[in-house]
Parts: structure tokens; sequence; C-alpha cells
């Protein structure tokens, strides 16, 4: 077990949060773990989350508000900005699945010397807190670049990196490029961790929900380029059958 112990970057990009930010901040501040940074990148917000960054008096917290060019130039701002051992992304909304979490990951950190990627399972909440349920693509327990064949399979919330390892999200992917990163990030892992829990509370609002046609698209492309297109369009084949599979599934109605 190693004597040292890791600093994680938690990272959070916003745009006019206001309402979605506080209970990443209370899922954070209440971790049994002190061992973070959290990293504010807003995008000139115009709704009172500046404002509310403000006046928040967390000694362990940095951030900036300015415009950019999406989402993923946002993220990587926060990778520049990061001084902690592995990043974590959350975004606005997201939490924590428990005040352990972060303990949780530290201890996997030090018990398996610092592996480039510790990761784990997520469930979907509302806007409420609520858990809906897993999300639909379990996290397997053995992670290579091969994996991401079968589309996102770990969420990227629940996909802590090596800083040392992660480079930058390519900024010609509007809608994708955290899955692109993560391929890029096991690439250059030689060992990665699985921890078997629950680690993060995923908001089912985001972006790449809001624009899923062409999230899919974009994913299609990068996936044509790591794994080769006629590959590529024969799983597919099996991933629109799972979709359907799961409709269907989501539109039975429940047994008495």
């Amino acid at each position: 077990m190693s004597e040292v112990r890791p600093l994680f970057s938690i990272i959070t990009v916003t745009y006019n949060a206001r309402l979605t930010l506080p209970p990443t901040f209370d899922s954070v501040r209440e971790q049994t773990c002190d061992l973070y940074e959290m990293i504010v990148v807003d995008g000139a917000s115009t709704d009172g989350t500046v404002e509310m960054l403000r006046s928040c008096t967390d000694v362990n917290l940095r951030w900036i508000s300015e415009p950019d060019k999406g989402i993923y130039d946002a993220m990587n701002k926060g990778i520049s900005m990061a001084q902690g051992d592995y990043l974590i992304f959350l975004n606005a909304g997201d939490r924590f699945a428990s005040a352990e979490t972060l303990q949780m990951l530290a201890d996997a950190a030090m018990d398996h010397d610092f592996p480039g990627i510790i990761y784990g399972q997520t469930d979907i909440v509302d806007s409420r807190g609520r858990v809906l349920g897993p999300r639909h693509l379990r996290a397997p327990e053995t992670l290579s670049p091969d994996s991401f064949k079968e589309g996102m399979v770990v969420c990227h919330q629940a996909f802590v990196v090596l800083r040392k390892i992660a480079g930058f999200y390519n900024l010609k992917y509007r809608f994708s490029a955290d899955y692109d990163w993560c391929i890029q990030c096991l690439q250059h892992s030689r060992r990665n961790h699985y921890v078997d829990e629950t680690i993060i509370h995923y908001l089912n609002e985001g972006m790449t929900t809001a624009n899923m046609r062409a999230s899919l698209r974009e994913r299609f492309r990068i996936m044509c380029r790591y794994f080769g297109p006629s590959p590529t369009i024969l799983r597919h084949l099996k991933f629109l059958k799972r979709y359907i599979n799961r409709r269907c599934s989501s539109a039975s109605p429940n047994k008495q």
C-alpha cells in the first residue's frame, strides 16, 4: 500500500447552473475524505451562478467565469487548472453516491499503486436526486480500449483518470469528445482498477441527452476511427436490437 495520499481534482463546468450546482457542491462538501480541490469552469453565466460562486467560502474551491467554445473547451480549461493526481468530472446536478465515495477512491489508489484509471458503476437520478435505476450499460470488471467497442461502457463521471496520462478533449467533436477522450486515456493507462460500487449519481438531463442524434453520429465516426468501419456497422445492428429491447421493456406495464 502506498503511503502517498492522492489529491483529486473535481472539475465541474457550468453555464446558467444556479439551480443544479448546489446539490453537486453539497455532495462534495459531505465527503469524509478531504483530499480534493474543487474547480468550477463557468461559461459566463447570467442567471446568478457567478454571484453564487463569489459567495462560496470553500478554501479548496477555485473557479473562473468567461466565455468558452463549448463544454469540452471548458473541460480543457479545467484540466489546465488542475493540480491533483486524479481528475474527476462532475456535471452540475451530478453527485457522489455516498459520503464515503472519495475515501473509497483514495483507498483504491493507494492500495493499487496509483492505477491509471479507477472506475465504477453509475445510477441515474432525477432533478430531486431520486434514484431512477442503474445506468443501462454496466461497467465491466476488466477495462481496455476495446471495451468501448460496445459504446460508452463507463459513465464519464465514474471514470477517474490519473492526470499525468490525461490529454485534452478533441474540440472537433461537439457532443462525444468524452467518448474519444476515455479511449485515449485507456490507451495510455498501464493498469485500471474496478471498484465494484456505485460511485456516481448522474443527473439524466445533460447536453448529450438533449442532442442525442448528433452525439450518436459523432460516436459512430469515433468508433470507425478506432475500431474500423465494417465492424462498427455490424456492431451497430446489435446496438439497435439492444435499444429496441430496452424501449420495449420500459414501455411494458408493471406487473401487479
